[in-house]
């Protein structure tokens, strides 16, 4: 059995269409993950047992997407020592500014690493750059990927007009 190196939670299943992003990177990278709905507020306890698990589970990094309080991403963070990347989801209220900064002010001691708003692909790419510490092929992979993506960016030039 393949243990599962991600975790990606969602404080809600309207979090999926932001969070099949990260999904996407991790299957192109062939890295195992599973994605899971547990609110920090409507299921406290789901959440603490979730929690529990990570270690048997093999996960090295959680992923954790929530809008307007955001508390998914800190709360996960108070209760592991794995590295936990937050994910602000947008919002209508207060120009989604609210998701994002209750997770960028965590208290000292409770880090979370956070990407942009609805930036669940910077997620899994993150993610796997902190797997690729210990694993070459995922470092590998990355070279490639990057390599990729500047060759696509460059050929943007083609057929320019101005």
């Amino acid at each position: 059995m393949k243990k599962i190196l991600v975790g990606i939670l969602m404080g809600s299943d309207s979090d999926l269409p932001v969070m099949k992003k990260a999904v996407e990177v991790l299957r192109e990278f062939d890295v195992s993950f599973e994605l899971k709905v547990i609110s920090a507020h409507r299921t406290p306890e789901l959440l603490i047992e979730w929690c529990k698990s990570v270690n048997a589970k093999g996960i090295k990094v959680v992923i954790a997407a929530a809008g307007g309080a955001a508390h998914l991403p800190g709360v996960v963070a108070s209760y592991l020592t794995l590295p936990v990347i937050g994910v602000p989801i947008s919002s209508k209220n207060f120009s989604s500014l609210d998701s994002l900064l209750s997770i960028v002010q965590m208290p000292a001691g409770i880090p979370v690493a956070t990407v942009a708003i609805d930036g669940a692909k910077n997620a899994a790419i993150l993610a796997i750059q902190m797997l690729a510490l210990d694993n070459a092929k995922l470092a590998d992979n990355l070279l490639v990927y990057k390599k990729k993506i500047a060759e696509e960016s460059i050929k943007k030039n083609e057929g320019l007009e101005y």
